[in-house]
């Protein structure tokens, strides 16, 4: 059975503040910790009012520190918004702070629209030499070599853990080829899933951080009572899915009693496909389900976003979860 994990996008809900957002997202930590999630995730995301991990190494310093054994780390770092030197700095020092503890994946999308990435100060074609940032990246944070004018103080030698995210067979085949672990963002992007999965355990060369395939797979659970409860909290991600594609991105809203006066047919097939990978309902629609998707894709380990209006209902959700990680036979495990 795989190992369970949260990735938290600091959601900002509608009526709430930044501030709000990232207590809750310790609070949520300080939880899952407890129930006995693997590993705690936040992403890189700008210019978005809905999200306040766009300092994310910031967020990952403040969730790291307000907890003792869960692993806290970036899912993801948008590699081509930084040099590599900076990432490995950074990602250095939350290591020295926090050892054993942190984790770093990295994406090649900027994360944010074509005019931020302008504000970033970043090209738009420095996703065009990601493969290059990685390893660059990853030497950076390897030991120090002879003859190395520069290096990243602190960063030399904590060898933190590198990750490849990616929605397509391009992160499959450049984390097979490095030999990382691979994240794959089926929680919103499913479509090539399936394949890319198949890639990168094919294709998998052993490296000095793992010598076999480490796939993580993304997966939205939304867990209550019962299942009209839960599909009562799903709207809230449904109207999120809807205003991508209307344009209008803001902070999430609260859940609503019917989702169909709200979208329309076009709209509910787009944003129910990005929605594929979801689990919705009570302990026991969540375990089936779970145990269909688990089968499906072989993960090793999966990471799971609930973007729930309330609070309490989101980790309510979580707690539900970590019972039915026993239910399908499996302790919750640190790692």
């Amino acid at each position: 059975m795989p190992l369970f994990s949260v990735l938290d996008l600091a959601l900002i809900p509608q009526g709430s503040a930044a501030t709000d957002a990232l207590r809750n997202t310790l609070d949520l930590a300080q939880h899952a910790e407890r129930w006995g999630y693997n590993r705690y995730w936040l992403a890189e995301h700008h210019n978005m009012v809905g999200i306040a991990s766009a300092a994310t190494s910031v967020v990952i310093g403040y969730v790291a520190g307000g907890t003792r054994t869960i692993r806290v780390g970036a899912g993801g770092i948008m590699l081509p918004n930084h040099a590599p030197m900076i990432i490995a700095e950074q990602f250095g020092t939350l290591e020295s702070l926090y050892p054993g503890r942190i984790d770093l994946g990295v994406g090649r999308a900027p994360g944010t629209d074509q005019r931020t990435l302008r504000a970033l100060r970043r090209d738009p074609s420095s996703a065009d030499t990601f493969p290059q940032d990685v390893v660059e990246l990853q030497a950076l944070l390897g030991p120090l070599r002879p003859g190395q004018a520069v290096q990243a103080v602190p960063g030399t030698d904590t060898n933190v853990p590198l990750w490849i995210l990616g929605s397509s067979l391009f992160g499959a085949q450049l984390a097979a080829m490095l030999g990382l672990p691979y994240a794959f963002a089926s929680h919103f992007a499913p479509n090539a899933l399936m394949q890319a999965l198949q890639v990168y355990r094919e294709r998998f060369q052993p490296s000095a951080q793992l010598d076999k395939p480490h796939a993580m797979v993304g997966v939205n659970v939304i867990a209550a009572e019962t299942d009209e409860e839960a599909r009562y909290l799903f709207t809230s991600p449904q109207q999120q899915f809807t205003n991508l594609f209307r344009g209008t991105r803001g902070q999430l809203q609260p859940p609503i009693d019917d989702i169909e006066s709200y979208w329309s047919p076009a709209e509910k097939a787009q944003a129910m496909n990005m929605l594929a990978c979801s689990v919705v309902g009570s302990p026991e629609t969540i375990r089936q389900g779970l145990e269909g998707f688990i089968e499906q894709t072989g993960a090793d380990e999966i990471i799971v976003a609930s973007a729930i209006y309330d609070h309490r209902a989101r980790l309510r959700s979580y707690e539900i979860l970590a019972g039915v990680q026993k239910m399908l036979g499996r302790e919750p495990a640190l790692a």
